[in-house]
């Protein structure tokens, strides 16, 4: 694969990683950053060619696909240009502020039949995996309920940065930002969410625009009650988890590693024991998962794998912030999830 990247933030120090790890297999067309000297700069430190514009990347016939690693608000004009010229995208979370907006781009890119990959990293650790075949092979029984916990910490350090934490450029706080990507699992490994029940709001160790702490009661689609807790207010900050609780036994995916506790008695362990970035370092995790998620979309665009992570899959963690954060803004009224 011939991969272009637009963007060179926080969120792409693994990324940079993993491109490194995979080369042979991706070769890096060139970078573009708005930013002239950083995007020369960073052309130096990683030996890679330079664009100067989208309009160049759009128009370059070596490119296949391109890796936007923007801010969300900055991605409308990229996607309308690179579907324009029948370029594959794949972008990092979220794919835009609002869900209406999301759905917008989404459906941009499908009626252009532009692939669009998603970069939802947890779906690729080797817990999550194992957990998602058990479930599809039904090895919990049916699913009764679902506790999910992210307990993070960001500094005010970090919401001092221009637009962090802001609704113009991140499109809100703990719930689009961090959360999301433990959402989105959460949604892959137990299905849609029906209604739920929110409270929002800002603690007092942090000075920003959008929420730092989230909770919510949640009906599945299927039957299953849930929970949600989310805050990046938990100093120093702890792993995040999903606990699942089945008719057959219950499953705790903690970080990477799974724990499975039968009705029989039997105790398993799988999976890696690793950071997530939940402490003071938000890029504190290795780039295994970014790797995996690069190497999926190669294999995807070449008919040899399924997708882990499309946008119109991620659409479903958009439709569960979009809930949450209307049910927060009505005191905590039960919110119907969206059609879409």
């Amino acid at each position: 694969m011939k991969l272009a990247v637009i963007g060179l933030g926080m969120a792409a120090k693994p990324h940079v990683a993993a491109l490194k790890q995979l080369e042979g297999r991706v070769e890096v067309t060139g970078l573009h950053m708005r930013n002239e000297a950083r995007r020369k700069a960073a052309a130096k430190d990683y030996g890679w060619p330079t664009f100067d514009s989208i309009d160049a990347i759009a128009a370059d016939p070596k490119t296949d696909a391109v890796l936007i690693l923007t801010p969300p608000n900055a991605r409308r004009e990229i996607v309308e240009k690179l579907t324009a010229a029948g370029k594959h995208i794949l972008m990092e979370k979220p794919i835009e502020r609002s869900l209406g907006a999301a759905v917008e781009l989404v459906e941009m890119t499908e009626n252009a039949n532009v692939k669009l990959g998603i970069v939802f990293q947890h779906r690729a650790r080797q817990g999550s995996l194992r957990l998602a075949q058990m479930l599809r092979d039904g090895a919990l029984g049916e699913i009764a309920m679902v506790r999910t916990n992210v307990p993070w910490w960001r500094g005010q350090d970090y919401y001092d940065q221009p637009g962090r934490g802001s609704f113009a450029q991140d499109g809100g706080g703990v719930l689009i930002t961090q959360a999301i990507h433990v959402l989105d699992l959460m949604l892959s490994l137990c299905g849609p969410v029906q209604a739920v029940q929110a409270m929002l709001t800002t603690s007092r160790l942090h000075r920003m625009e959008a929420e730092d702490f989230a909770t919510a009661g949640l009906i599945y689609e299927n039957g299953a009650v849930g929970s949600v807790v989310a805050t990046t207010a938990s100093f120093p900050g702890d792993v995040e988890s999903i606990c699942i609780d089945g008719t057959l036994g219950s499953a705790k995916l903690e970080a990477g590693e799974l724990t499975l506790h039968w009705r029989d008695g039997r105790i398993e362990a799988f999976g890696e024991e690793s950071q997530s970035g939940g402490g003071a370092d938000p890029m504190d995790f290795p780039c295994d998962w970014h790797r995996a998620i690069i190497e999926n979309f190669a294999d995807y665009l070449e008919g040899k794998a399924d997708l882990l992570a499309s946008g119109r899959q991620a659409l479903e963690v958009h439709r569960l912030i979009d809930a949450m954060t209307r049910s927060g803004n009505r005191d905590g009224q039960r919110v119907d999830l969206p059609e879409i």
